[in-house]
């Protein structure tokens, strides 16, 4: 048989890559997604309740994986995003399901489920976290899965550092007060692992996985869409003068190379619920 037959052949044994992969151009949901998959046991015909959905990173991949004997009911608060994600379906994959739900206060009502996951999850489960993940686990069948994601304590640090360090120098008191409790409420691996046990799972992992994300200095770093609207959105709600605010920011970001590289912990949360 000649090379070229042989790798034909070869070729058609490699399964065509899944039509609803996880999005290439979404360089924050998807790398946590990544994380989440590697320490999530999918195979076909699961039952998975997927929270915090968003606009469906992981709930289209995993729908693909379940195939069309698997059910996903992916929920979310917010009604854009659960819009969202329902226009891009469109009619397909029937066997997922969009929904906006408090993940909090899930109706007593609803099935078990033999996999639950949470992509970027954890950091909406205030102000009781673990009460929140508590109410998650009863609607875990025996013997599933709960797999949850969020950038835990440590993510950032060099910035946090660099942002103490101004306030410092400003005599911002009452805004480092402020950024002090901020930072103190974020939850750690070591935390996370902590609500596991005390729900007395099984086979549970408080992974980590670091993910550089890259900016210059002035507006590049203000705006980087990994950043504001979040990270940077909450050293900017330590101020209660706005222009104060802009000042110190745009002062800080200057000086982008002294906090640089910006590394975000990747946290995968993983248990199994005893049978």
């Amino acid at each position: 048989m000649s090379a070229g037959r042989h790798d034909s052949l070869s070729n058609m044994n490699i399964p065509p890559a899944p039509r609803w992969g996880l999005p290439k151009h979404d360089f924050w949901s998807t790398p946590f997604a990544e994380s989440l998959l590697l320490h999530l046991d999918l195979r076909s015909g699961l039952r998975i309740l997927d929270i915090a959905s968003g606009h469906g990173i992981p709930a289209f991949y995993l729908a693909e994986q379940v195939g069309p004997t698997g059910e996903i009911l992916a929920i979310d608060l917010s009604a854009g995003q659960v819009a969202r994600a329902k226009a891009i379906q469109g009619a397909q994959l029937p066997r997922l399901r969009f929904e906006c739900m408090d993940m909090r206060s899930l109706p007593p009502d609803l099935p078990l489920f033999d996999r639950i996951t949470g992509n970027l999850s954890v950091m909406f489960f205030r102000p009781d976290r673990f009460q929140a993940v508590q109410g998650l686990v009863t609607h875990l069948a025996p013997g599933g899965q709960i797999v949850l994601t969020f950038p835990s304590y440590g993510t950032f640090d060099s910035l946090w550092q660099r942002v103490d360090t101004a306030m410092i120098q400003q005599g911002l008191l009452k805004e480092r007060e402020r950024f002090q409790a901020y930072l103190y409420e974020r939850p750690s691996a070591q935390e996370g692992q902590t609500w596991l046990e005390k729900l007395d799972l099984e086979r549970i992992g408080a992974i980590e996985y670091p993910l550089e994300v890259k900016t210059g200095p002035g507006q590049e770093f203000l705006y980087h869409p990994l950043l504001r609207g979040g990270f940077l959105d909450d050293v900017y709600e330590c101020f209660e003068d706005e222009r104060r605010a802009e000042e110190f920011m745009v002062k800080l970001s200057e000086d982008v190379q002294s906090f640089t590289p910006l590394i975000a912990q990747r946290c995968v949360l993983s248990g199994w619920k005893k049978n």
